[in-house]
């Protein structure tokens, strides 16, 4: 039995997508999306972007900020999610005049933008002291409450959520996923206050899950098929759950770990994963459309511990990012910078 230990999540996290043709199986039960991450020199127009992903039936994107000529570019049919960036959330936790701006300029200025939810913060974490972001923590939770306050006075509290972006180094155990639990010195002080919002504002709880950095930090514990969906039966027993793959046992962890501090009822959306295809350990355009093109499938069918309950999913990458680094960070797109698909993909 492999043990499925998670290693953190990458933190300069970009876009998610999943396409049939790269497309999608029809637009209506879609639960798959792409992130749209702008770390390149060599991109296309914003308009040509949310043109590549209207003809390829990409019904859902995230945005990391609010690019002014992407929230232009729009357009309704597209469901977002529009991230604050770190550097603000202390600006707007302290004051709720910010708040309301950023509210004013980034959601109601936009008229024929379709946002379902405002992710403020991406994989802050008081234990990241290197990164910067343990000096932002404290300021996450009242940020989230300004901007609901915002949204509210804008009449827009029960259209539009309000969250944050955790990725899986906040999970102090994650084997096996039953065993899923939030890390000691973070839970009270930290998570335990994000959840009770997102209890109190039924917003949904977004993590990062990448199954590829799992597997390169633990290759002789972790399995290439059980990481890539192709493992031919079950990897994990848990109980009464099994686990054929490594993205459902990250899932459930959370799920697990939600149950035991008070967040049953809180909906896991994946905001992040995907498969590089190119410049690191297993890295090769077959095994990234073996893993997305496997994800897309397995999304909709939920998790042994939460059957038949469709996971909404974005794939990072949606165009290759050449400003990156290391160099697996500039290869995780399912298009070029020219705008064409690195692989075609069947989601029949």
């Amino acid at each position: 039995m492999e043990k499925p230990f998670l290693k953190n999540s990458h933190c300069n996290p970009v876009v998610l997508t999943t396409l049939t043709l790269l497309i999608f199986s029809t637009a209506s039960d879609a639960q798959i999306g792409a992130c749209y991450g702008t770390l390149g020199d060599n991109f296309p127009s914003p308009e040509d972007v949310i043109g590549l992903c209207r003809k390829s039936q990409i019904s859902r994107i995230r945005i990391y900020n609010p690019n002014p000529a992407i929230l232009q570019a729009l357009i309704p049919e597209i469901s977002v999610i529009v991230g604050v960036d770190n550097g603000d959330i202390r600006g707007i936790a302290s004051n709720p005049e910010m708040a309301k701006s950023w509210i004013q300029n980034n959601i109601l200025r936009y008229k024929n933008a379709n946002f379902s939810c405002i992710a403020v913060g991406n994989e802050i974490s008081p234990l990241d002291s290197g990164g910067g972001s343990a000096a932002i923590a404290g300021s996450v939770v009242p940020a989230m409450k300004n901007i609901q306050a915002a949204l509210s006075a804008a009449g827009l509290a029960g259209k539009i959520k309000v969250s944050t972006v955790l990725s899986a180094a906040v999970l102090g155990n994650s084997y096996p996923p039953s065993a899923g639990v939030f890390r000691q010195e973070i839970q009270s002080s930290y998570i335990d206050p994000i959840i009770q919002f997102l209890a109190a504002n039924r917003g949904p709880f977004l993590a990062n899950v990448y199954p590829y950095f799992a597997y390169i930090g633990q290759p002789e514990d972790i399995r290439l098929d059980y990481a890539l969906f192709t493992s031919p039966a079950p990897v994990v027993k848990d109980g009464e759950y099994q686990y054929q793959n490594l993205f459902s046992a990250i899932v459930d962890a959370f799920n697990a770990a939600l149950e035991k501090s008070g967040g049953a009822g809180l909906e896991v959306v994946v905001a992040e994963t995907g498969w590089p295809t190119a410049g690191g350990t297993a890295t090769s355009v077959e095994n990234a459309r073996t893993y997305n093109t496997k994800l897309s499938e397995f999304v909709k069918k939920g998790t042994p511990r939460k059957p038949q309950k469709a996971i909404e999913t974005y794939v990072f990458d949606l165009i290759d990012e050449d400003l990156k680094n290391p160099e697996y960070e500039k290869h995780w797109g399912l298009f070029l910078p020219n705008k064409n698909p690195k692989y075609p993909m069947s989601f029949n």
